[in-house]
C-alpha cells in the first residue's frame, strides 16, 4: 500500500527517534517530572479536621472540613449509604472551577438509611445494614467494618490532602517564594564584629515550584487556576492481594510500588505509582506502571474473608502507589495512595463480601454491559489497510475457500478520502453500497474507522460544520485547537457538548455518512485523545470543553467515552425504524465505557511476552466491569510467525473481543496464509468459538444481571483456594470452562491446575482430570486446552457455518458434565441477536438441571417465546459413574435411544423444544 508522504511524516513523527520496535519513554511523564504527584506522594498532611456530622437526609449526613491548609475555607465532607453494602464519600469544593466530576458515568443510584449511631466529641459511628463505619474528627479517619469485620480504612497513614482553589496572591502567604535553608550552617569562622548576627540564608521553596505553570517536553501547561490537586491513602485489610486499575501490561495482582525496609519498616520506592492518563503508547512496554490507552480507577482486594471494592470517581490524571502487603496487628493490609491533579473527591467503597457481591455493586454504580449484537461475539478479521474493493472480496473468499467462519471485515484510515472520516476514497472505494451487500449477503458485517480528529479542510463537510457551529474543542485563548494527527492539521470534536454530540450523531445518518448502510458499524480509535504534536501524544491540559468552562485536565480520561456514547447513539439512531444494536469498538475508555462499546488492549506487538499478558490484562478489565474487551491476534507490530499466531487464535477464541489485527508495515496474516499444520489449527480455533456462541451469548445477558465478566480470574469462583489468587495463565469463561492458553514458544505440553472438588472434562480428548490437582498434558500445535467443570451444563451449536447469522436457527447440543453427586447445571439466554426486542419479552432464557435421575428444563424469566423455534439435537454426558438402562421423555414416555462412547453418552435427535418445559427421566 502507498503512504501519501504526508503521512510518512506524521508516522515519524509519532514514532520519534524510538522507531517502531519500541517505545519512547521519554515522551511520557514519570511521577517526579509531574509537579501534583511531587507534593503528594507519600507526604502527610496533617491538620485536616472535621466539625461535627449534620444529617441532610435519611441516607446522607455533612460535615464541614477544615484545614490549616484551606487558609480559613470551609469543604464539605459528605458521607452516603447505599443500598447492597456500598458507602459513597465526597469531599466537595463547591466553586465554578471546580469540575465537580463525570457524575453522567453513574447510574441512577439507590440510597439506603443511614445512622448515626454514635457521635462523641472525637469520634462517630454510622449503621448501614451489616455496614458499620467508624470514624473521627481529627485527625481524620474511617473505617469500614462488614459483619463486625474490618474491610477498609481511610487516612490511616494522614495523606489526605485538598488543594483548594487559590489566586496566586493567597498561595504566596502559605507557600512563599523563597524560605529558610534550615540545612545550612553558620560558618565556623563567621566573625559577628565584622559581619554582624548570623541569619539563615534563604533558598527557592520547593513547594512552589510548577504550582501556578509547567514544562514537560517543550510544552507549557499555563495552569491558570493553580494548584488543586487532591490525595487519600486507603488501606485494603485481610488481603495480601489488589487488583485492578486497568490499562497496564501487568500482572493480575498488582505488583507493589512501594515495599518495606524490613529492619525499620520504613517506606521504599520501588517504582513509579501506577499512571491513570489515557495516552497513544505506540508498542507498549510490559510490567510498568506507565499509563496506556484507557483508565478505570477501581480497584478490587480479595484475601479468604471477603472480597471489597473501592472507586475513585476521577477523571484527570491520577496516580496510584501500591505498598507490598504487611501485617498490621495481627491482619494483613495492602496501603494505596491515590493522587490525582484535580476535581473533588468523589468515591465508593464496596464491601462485598463475595466476589460476585462486588460485580453486583460496582455494576450498580456504573451500569452493565450492553448486550451486545450476537455477530459481535463472533470473529472479526482486520488490518491495516484492505487497499481496495477487490481486496476485500478477495479476503472474504478466503475464508469461503478454507471453510473457516468469520463475522465483520474492517476498513482502516486508508479507506477514507485523505483521512477525512465519513467518507470513500474513490479511486479504491468507489462503489462502498455494493460491497458492503456483497458482504452483508453471506450474513456478515463491516466496520469502519472514524476518528475524533477531524481535518481542517474548507472543502470537508464535517469541517464546515463543526467549525460553523462551534463545536470544537478550544484551546486556552478560546480559540479552535489545533494539532496535528492522521489528516496533517485536525481540531478535535468536543463531545462533553450535548450540541456537539447531538450533531455528530446526525452524522451517521445515511444522509450524512454517504455510502453507509445498516451492516456497516464503527471503530473509534485514537480517542484518548492522541494529538501527534501535543504534551505526552496528546492533548493540551490547559484546553477548554463545553465553551470554556471546563479544562481538558479535568476530563481527560472521560473524553475518549463520550465520543463513544456519541457514537453508538448516532448508529442507533440511524437504524431507529430497523431495531437494530449498535456496535462500537473504541480504544480509549474510562468507567462506565461498558454500556457503550467494546475496546481493545491497543497497539501490542507479535511477541509471545504480549501474548502472555494478554491474559491478566484482560481479566483486570472483566473485573472493572469492562467485559467487552480482547487483544489483536497476532500482535499489532511485527509478523508472528505460524506457531505464535497459531497459538494466539486458541487463546483468543476463549476471549470476549476476538479480532485478527496488523499494522501497515506488517505481512498479510489472514488464517490461511501460514500453511500447513497452521491453517488447519487455526480453523478448528475459530470453529470452537462458533461452537461455544450460545454459551458467550448467555454470558453477556447474565452479566446485564448482574454484572459477572465472562471471563474470570479462579479466585473468583474458588474464593477459598489460595493458590489461585495471583494465578493470570488460566482463567475461567463463566463459571463452566477451564482455558489454559500456551504461551511459550516451542511448548510440546502444559501444566495445567484443576481447582475446587469436581471433575474437569477435555473438550477435546474427552478425558477426565480430578480437582484440586495438577496434570502436565501434551499440547501439539493443533491442540488448545479447554475442560468443562464438573456440575455444569453447556450449550453449544455445532453446525458450523459461514457467520453467526446463519446459525441463528440451528439447533443446540447441550454438554452435561456430572460433578461428584452426579448432578449438573446450566443456563441458555436466546434472542434475534441483532434488535431489541428483548425488552419487550421477546427471549428464551431457560436452566437447565440434573439432579441424578432428570435432566428438566425450565423457564427462568416471563418471555414471548412462540417465535422461537430451536430444538435441542443432542445431549452428551460426561462423569456417569454407572450408564442408564434407559432414557424417557416425561410429557409422553416415550423412549430416546442413546450410545457410549468412552467417557460419553450421547442422547441423539431428542428434538425438544428449546424454548419450552421439558424433563427426561434416567433409569438405572
Amino acid at each position: 500500500i502507498e503512504m501519501k508522504s504526508t503521512q510518512w511524516i506524521l508516522l515519524v513523527l509519532l514514532l520519534g527517534i524510538c522507531g517502531i520496535q519500541c517505545v519512547d519513554r521519554g515522551k511520557f511523564k514519570k511521577c517526579d517530572q509531574s509537579a501534583f504527584c511531587v507534593r503528594n506522594r507519600g507526604i502527610s498532611h496533617s491538620g485536616y479536621q472535621l466539625n461535627s456530622f449534620r444529617k441532610t437526609s435519611d441516607s446522607t449526613f455533612t460535615a464541614d472540613l477544615t484545614s490549616p491548609y484551606l487558609n480559613g475555607r470551609t469543604l464539605s465532607f459528605v458521607l452516603t449509604g447505599l443500598e447492597d453494602n456500598t458507602v459513597r464519600m465526597r469531599v466537595i469544593e463547591d466553586l465554578p472551577h471546580r469540575y465537580q466530576g463525570p457524575q453522567e458515568i453513574l447510574e441512577r443510584l439507590k440510597e439506603s438509611k443511614f445512622v448515626l449511631s454514635k457521635n462523641d466529641a472525637n469520634s462517630f459511628e454510622f449503621e448501614l445494614g451489616k455496614v458499620t463505619v467508624k470514624g473521627t474528627y481529627s485527625p481524620i479517619r474511617l473505617d469500614f467494618y462488614l459483619n463486625g469485620e474490618l474491610s477498609m480504612s481511610v487516612n490511616g497513614q494522614d495523606f489526605f490532602n485538598f488543594e483548594h482553589l487559590r489566586t496566586k496572591e493567597e498561595d504566596e502567604l502559605v507557600f512563599p517564594k523563597e524560605i529558610e535553608d534550615k540545612e545550612a550552617k553558620k560558618p565556623e569562622d563567621w566573625n559577628e564584629a565584622e559581619s554582624g548576627e548570623w541569619k539563615v540564608p534563604m533558598k527557592s521553596n520547593p513547594k512552589r515550584e510548577n504550582r501556578w505553570e509547567e514544562s514537560f517536553g517543550g510544552h507549557s501547561d499555563s495552569k491558570p487556576y493553580g494548584p488543586t490537586s487532591i490525595s487519600l491513602d486507603v488501606s485494603f485489610v485481610n488481603s495480601k492481594h489488589v487488583y485492578g486499575i486497568p490499562e497496564h501490561a501487568s500482572d493480575l495482582v498488582l505488583p507493589p510500588t512501594i515495599s518495606h525496609n524490613n529492619s525499620a519498616n520504613e517506606r521504599e520506592v520501588k517504582s513509579d505509582p501506577y499512571r491513570l492518563y489515557n495516552l497513544d503508547v505506540f508498542e507498549y512496554e510490559l510490567h510498568n506502571p506507565m499509563a496506556l490507552y484507557g483508565s478505570v480507577p477501581f480497584m478490587l482486594s480479595h484475601g479468604k474473608k471477603s472480597t471489597s471494592g473501592f472507586f475513585w470517581m476521577n477523571a484527570a490524571e491520577t496516580w496510584i502507589d501500591v505498598e507490598e502487603a504487611k501485617q498490621v496487628n495481627g491482619r494483613d493490609v495492602v496501603n494505596t495512595q491515590w493522587i490525582s491533579e484535580s476535581g473533588i473527591m468523589d468515591i465508593f467503597f464496596l464491601l462485598g463480601p463475595s466476589p460476585y457481591d462486588i460485580f453486583r455493586q460496582y455494576a450498580a454504580l456504573t451500569g452493565t454491559t450492553a448486550l451486545p449484537p450476537l455477530f459481535s461475539l463472533g470473529y472479526h478479521q482486520c488490518k491495516w489497510n484492505y487497499k481496495d474493493e477487490k481486496d476485500v472480496a478477495e479476503v472474504d473468499a478466503g475464508f469461503e475457500n478454507y471453510n473457516i467462519p468469520y463475522d465483520v471485515i474492517w476498513l482502516d484510515i486508508e479507506h477514507t478520502d485523505s483521512k477525512k472520516y465519513f467518507t470513500w476514497d474513490q479511486n479504491f472505494f468507489p462503489t462502498p453500497l455494493d460491497m458492503q451487500e456483497k458482504i452483508a449477503s453471506k450474513g456478515r458485517q463491516m466496520v469502519t474507522i472514524v476518528d475524533p480528529h477531524i481535518k481542517r479542510d474548507g472543502g470537508y463537510h464535517v469541517h464546515q460544520q463543526a467549525q460553523s457551529h462551534k463545536h470544537y474543542i478550544m484551546n486556552k485563548d478560546g480559540n479552535e485547537y489545533e494539532g496535528h494527527c492522521w489528516p496533517g492539521g485536525s481540531s478535535w470534536v468536543d463531545y462533553l457538548n450535548q450540541k456537539a454530540r447531538d450533531w455528530w450523531e446526525r452524522l451517521f445518518s445515511f444522509d450524512q455518512y454517504v455510502g453507509s448502510s445498516n451492516t456497516l458499524y464503527t471503530w473509534n480509535d485514537m480517542n484518548e485523545p492522541s494529538v501527534f504534536n501535543g504534551p505526552e501524544v496528546t492533548m493540551h491540559k490547559d484546553a477548554k470543553h463545553l465553551e470554556g468552562t471546563v479544562e481538558h485536565r479535568d476530563v481527560h480520561n472521560y473524553y475518549g467515552m463520550t465520543m463513544v456514547n456519541a457514537t453508538s447513539r448516532g448508529l442507533l439512531k440511524r437504524n431507529r425504524g430497523e431495531n437494530k444494536r449498535p456496535f462500537v469498538l473504541s480504544r480509549a475508555f474510562f468507567a462506565g465505557i461498558q454500556k457503550h462499546g467494546a475496546i481493545w488492549t491497543g497497539d501490542n506487538t507479535a511477541g509471545w511476552d504480549h501474548l502472555a499478558v494478554a491474559q491478566p490484562m484482560l481479566l483486570t478489565l472483566g473485573l472493572t466491569g469492562v467485559t467487552f474487551s480482547g487483544a489483536d491476534v497476532g500482535g499489532f507490530f511485527g509478523n508472528p510467525d505460524g506457531e505464535l499466531v497459531t497459538r494466539w487464535y486458541q487463546a483468543a477464541a476463549f476471549q470476549p473481543f476476538f479480532r485478527g489485527h496488523a499494522h501497515i508495515d506488517s505481512k498479510r496474516r489472514e488464517p490461511w496464509l501460514f500453511g500447513e499444520p497452521y491453517t488447519s489449527a487455526i480453523r478448528s480455533a475459530i470453529k470452537a468459538r462458533y461452537a461455544f456462541l450460545p454459551l458467550w451469548y448467555t454470558l453477556f445477558f447474565q452479566n446485564t444481571l448482574n454484572g459477572a465478566p465472562a471471563i474470570r480470574p479462579l479466585w473468583v469462583e474458588f474464593p477459598q483456594d489460595e493458590s489461585v489468587y495471583d494465578e493470570q495463565d488460566e482463567y475461567l469463561v463463566g463459571s463452566h470452562l477451564l482455558v489454559k492458553p500456551v504461551t511459550h514458544q516451542s511448548a510440546k505440553d502444559s501444566e495445567v491446575y484443576f481447582p475446587g472438588e469436581d471433575a474437569w472434562f477435555d473438550i477435546t480428548t474427552h478425558n477426565k482430570y480430578q480437582g484440586s490437582t495438577s496434570a502436565v498434558l501434551e499440547a501439539p500445535i493443533d491442540r488448545f486446552l479447554v475442560f468443562q467443570r464438573g456440575g455444569s451444563i453447556v450449550p453449544k451449536k455445532e453446525r458450523v457455518r459461514r457467520s453467526s447469522t446463519q446459525t441463528v436457527r440451528d439447533p443446540y447440543t447441550l454438554v452435561v458434565a456430572l460433578n461428584t453427586q452426579g448432578k449438573a447445571k446450566g443456563e441458555l439466554y436466546l434472542d434475534d441477536g441483532q434488535t431489541f426486542n428483548f425488552k419487550n419479552g421477546e427471549f428464551v432464557y431457560r436452566s437447565f438441571e440434573f439432579d441424578g435421575k432428570k435432566l428438566t428444563s425450565k423457564s427462568l424469566k416471563d418471555s414471548s417465546s412462540s417465535s422461537f423455534e430451536q430444538t435441542v439435537e443432542r445431549i452428551v454426558f460426561y462423569g456417569f459413574k454407572q450408564n442408564p438402562k434407559s432414557i424417557t421423555l416425561d410429557s409422553d414416555s416415550s423412549p430416546l435411544s442413546f450410545s457410549v462412547h468412552g467417557t460419553r453418552l450421547i442422547v441423539r435427535k431428542p428434538n425438544l423444544p428449546v424454548a419450552k418445559d421439558f424433563s427426561l427421566t434416567f433409569t438405572f
